[in-house]
């Protein structure tokens, strides 16, 4: 076996409309393609393909991530206020590892999602 990369993570959901309006209007991510009928979907980074899928319509229980996915930005203080703007909680302050900036979120479904920007290289 050859793993040569990662073709996407996949988002459980509850309700694929809801969370398809979440990934492609709150966040913005452009949408790439559906899954046939299927009620799941893609969305892109730039680096990482999400795909959201209603967990119910593949057999599958629902379980939302717990841990996040760090979504890159370029200003985690501005990102953070626009989408706090658009509704979005936050549980806690941004964190600051000396490093870079962390800001924790969650989407419609409790799935974890972070706001990240490394501002220095990590420490040697």
């Amino acid at each position: 076996m050859n793993i040569t990369g990662v073709d996407f993570i996949t988002v459980p959901t509850q309700d694929y409309e809801k969370a398809s309006e979440f990934y492609g209007s709150v966040l913005g991510l452009p949408f790439s393609k559906r899954w046939g009928n299927m009620p799941a979907g893609e969305f892109e980074t730039g680096t990482l393909t999400i795909a959201v899928m209603q967990s119910d319509a593949f057999g599958i229980t629902f379980a939302p991530h717990t841990h996040p996915i760090a979504l890159h930005v370029d200003d985690v203080a501005a990102a953070r206020a626009e989408l706090e703007t658009a509704g979005v909680g936050f549980p806690a302050e941004t964190m600051d590892s000396g490093v870079c900036h962390m800001a924790h979120f969650s989407d419609p479904d409790g799935n974890v999602l972070m706001l990240h920007h490394r501002y220095a290289p990590p420490p040697s």
